[in-house]
């Protein structure tokens, strides 16, 4: 036993095996044959240590270690999972562990006494001024420096560089089981070389994933007894729609949902900073016209519930997550199953496609959406912004920088910017299905 002096009269006992807590124990001293006539009380420490915990700083990339800061007097140690640190003199410690969502800081003494706090971890995600790139116009070495040269004159900070695209095919050299099993991965583009290209030149990549309409998956799961990964018309046979005879993959299956996100956690792993979904939806069409295999929910809920489901293994591989969401699913949820304050709550970014050329006269008040590019994105934006308040998600918009009816160029594309900077809104995303850009409309940073 090892005895430590308290104070006068009174001794402290600490057990010699942490984890015993006594009330208190009598000792009679012995001198010689004869019992003494006075006693001396010890008593078990059960007093945890004092921990409080600092804010930690938000973090601008899920990669990024995690700074947790505190102060726990009269600890031994302080740990999180199987990291672990010996507090200063002073009881101030610091550790840096990986990302997670949240942490539980233990605190012990010296005989197994604890205090634990939980700690949420804060984003601070950086802006983003990107352009879409198809995995076949990066191949191009004419369209890939284009884009390179928007990067180089500081016009744009982030490439979206397609992962999986409407057709369903990868445009790397997947290494996902199903991946190469339905024929889905082709080596269109080096995927770690372009990642590298653009990191060395200090730009973001955003993966996208065509997520639900998948022509090659939707056709292997059909021949290769898996109907039910495939959206089906009442009579049991593939939904048909303008997107083709056999497009779209059933969401609520979960093989189809495990396999998008077995890509995205791949491009993660191979140095995505970011992963978007689009495409992540139900068919455009009647629901009547519609069967799920598997639905036990609404298809909107099933929809959120894919992000998710996501969420965590994205963040995990070290990518933030967005969705790309049609413009009228803030007003219409129900129309593709988007129902974006349920869906923002599981995503960084909420990117709605908001095209001028898209929107019907007289939505929101503007006469000719399509020649009057400002007031339709600066509108819409304002609903975007309500829908997202409280999650925690950003809105980034998909504006137009292609012709439709009204032929689009710098002045039209810097419309658009100004309004989403005046809707108090910093990143957006361009789509152009060309990867051809105007480049006078995007002023450099």
């Amino acid at each position: 036993m090892e005895w430590q002096l308290r104070s006068a009269g009174r001794r402290r006992w600490i057990p010699p095996v942490i984890g015993i807590a006594l009330a208190s124990l009598v000792i009679t001293s012995v001198a010689g044959f004869a019992l003494s006539r006075s006693a001396e009380s010890a008593v078990a420490d059960t007093v945890p240590p004092t921990l409080r915990m600092t804010p930690t700083d938000p973090v601008s990339s899920y990669r990024a270690p995690v700074v947790v800061r505190g102060t726990a007097v009269d600890a031994a140690r302080v740990s999180i999972g199987p990291d672990s640190v010996v507090p200063a003199a002073d009881g101030t410690f610091e550790l840096s562990v990986r990302w997670a969502p949240a942490f539980e800081v233990v605190a012990t003494d010296a005989v197994g006494n604890q205090s634990s706090s939980t700690v949420v971890t804060a984003q601070s995600l950086p802006r983003m001024r990107a352009v879409h790139v198809t995995a076949h116009a990066w191949s191009h070495e004419g369209l890939r420096e284009a884009v390179l040269d928007l990067a180089r004159e500081g016009r744009i900070d982030t490439v979206q560089l397609d992962i999986k695209d409407e057709d369903g095919v990868i445009g790397y050299a997947s290494q996902v089981p199903l991946a190469l099993e339905s024929g889905a991965a082709a080596a269109i583009y080096d995927a770690p070389a372009a990642l590298r290209q653009l990191h060395d030149m200090g730009l973001q990549v955003v993966g996208r994933i065509v997520a639900f309409r998948d022509p090659t998956l939707a056709s292997w799961a059909w021949h290769n007894g898996r109907p039910d990964w495939v959206v089906q018309n009442p009579s049991g046979q593939p939904y048909s729609s303008h997107y083709g005879p056999i497009a779209f993959t059933n969401f609520a299956d979960p093989g189809v949902r495990g396999y998008n996100i077995a890509l995205a956690v791949e491009a993660a792993q191979l140095g995505f900073d970011g992963i978007m979904y689009d495409y992540v939806r139900r068919p455009d069409g009647s629901l009547n016209s519609m069967r799920f295999a598997g639905l036990t929910d609404t298809p909107t809920a099933a929809v959120a519930g894919f992000l998710a489901e996501s969420r965590y293994p994205v963040h995990a591989a070290g990518a933030h997550l967005s969705a790309a969401v049609y413009g009228i699913a803030s007003t219409r949820p129900d129309q593709i199953a988007q129902d974006i304050p349920l869906m923002a709550r599981s995503v960084d970014f909420v990117a709605p496609m908001i095209y001028p050329s898209h929107w019907g006269p007289g939505e929101y008040g503007v006469a000719n959406p399509n020649a009057q590019p400002y007031d339709i994105i600066f509108r819409s934006l304002r609903d975007f912004t309500a829908a997202t308040a409280g999650t925690g998600a950003k809105v980034a918009p998909w504006l137009q920088d292609f012709s439709l009816g009204v032929t689009y160029g710098d002045a039209e594309l810097r419309a658009q910017i100004d309004a989403t900077r005046d809707a108090g809104i910093d990143s957006f995303f361009l789509w152009n299905a060309a990867t051809r850009y105007h480049g006078g409309g995007l002023q450099p940073a």
